[in-house]
């Protein structure tokens, strides 16, 4: 599930150089690669409107004879973080200690799930990729309002880096 915690976005790109990207003004969605995304259709309907918004800001106009098709791609992988912090007591004040030069231990375990939003532009004449967004962050439930606003969050930071060269 789409359910984002406050971590740490991480946005990876990639694109085809070839591209002249500035002839590209309109979008629509591509419904085929949208219904094979495994979230909720409440998760969908947020992403969706996420990059619509951000796409808007940018100048593009949604059509419906449109230049790219927008697809999402989404996964995730359950991960588990183990730190160990070893604390040397000395012991202060007068008297006998009895931790005296002891050695405290302290472990912490960290259980989440790590989610992948992939967000696809392709060129619809050809029907070829031509951009990637890749973004990773931990996953956490969470209520209505912050989900979104994560949802929000990381398709902001996965489409400020389209077009290629025009990252803010």
């Amino acid at each position: 599930a789409m359910l984002l915690s406050c971590s740490s976005i991480k946005v990876y790109t990639d694109y085809d150089s070839k591209v002249d990207f500035k002839k590209y003004k309109t979008f629509a969605f591509y419904k085929p690669e949208i219904d094979k995304a495994k979230i909720s259709d409440l998760d969908k309907k947020r992403i969706l409107r996420a990059i619509e918004e951000e796409m808007l800001l940018k100048g593009f106009t949604k059509s419906k004879t449109p230049d790219l098709l927008v697809g999402i791609f989404t996964k995730s992988r359950d991960k588990v973080n183990v730190n160990q912090y070893n604390n040397l007591n000395m012991g202060f004040g007068w008297g006998w200690n009895p931790w005296w030069g002891g050695m405290n231990n302290n472990i912490s375990v960290n259980q989440y799930t790590e989610g992948t939003l992939f967000i696809d532009f392709i060129d619809k004449d050809k029907k070829e990729l031509i951009w990637q967004g890749v973004g990773k962050g931990a996953l956490k439930l969470q209520n209505r309002e912050k989900k979104e606003a994560r949802i929000k969050e990381f398709v902001k930071e996965i489409i400020s880096k389209f077009p290629p060269g025009q990252e803010k």
